[in-house]
C-alpha cells in the first residue's frame, strides 16, 4: 500500500494530471512487490520471497478494488460536470431568449 501512496503523493507534488497520478500510482505499488521477490530470489533463499509473493497477489487485489474506485469516481465526477454545464447553458439560453 505504501507504494501506491507514494506514487501518488509523488505525482501529486509534481503537479502531473489525474491521469498521469492514476498511471504513477499503479506503476509503483505494483512494481514495489514483483521486485522484492526478484531481489529475494536472487540473494537470499528461495522462502523468502515468500512475503513478496503475497504482497503481489494483495497488489492485484487492492490495484482492481482502487481501479474500479476510480473508475466509479471518475463517472460521478463527470456526470456532475456534464450536468453542470448544461443547467449553465440553459440558463444563459433562457437570459439571451
Amino acid at each position: 500500500m505504501s507504494g501506491y501512496g507514494l506514487g501518488f503523493l509523488f505525482s501529486k507534488i509534481i503537479r502531473l494530471r489525474d491521469p498521469q497520478r492514476k498511471a504513477i500510482t499503479f506503476e509503483v505499488g505494483m512494481q514495489d512487490s514483483s521486485l522484492g521477490a526478484t531481489l529475494a530470489l536472487k540473494y537470499f533463499a528461495p522462502a523468502a520471497a515468500i512475503p513478496s509473493t503475497i504482497f503481489s497477489i494483495w497488489h492485484n487485489i487492492s490495484g482492481s478494488v482502487l481501479s474500479s474506485y476510480w473508475r466509479t469516481h471518475t463517472d460521478k465526477v463527470q456526470a456532475r460536470e456534464h450536468a453542470s454545464m448544461h443547467a449553465h447553458a440553459n440558463a444563459n439560453a433562457h437570459v439571451a431568449g
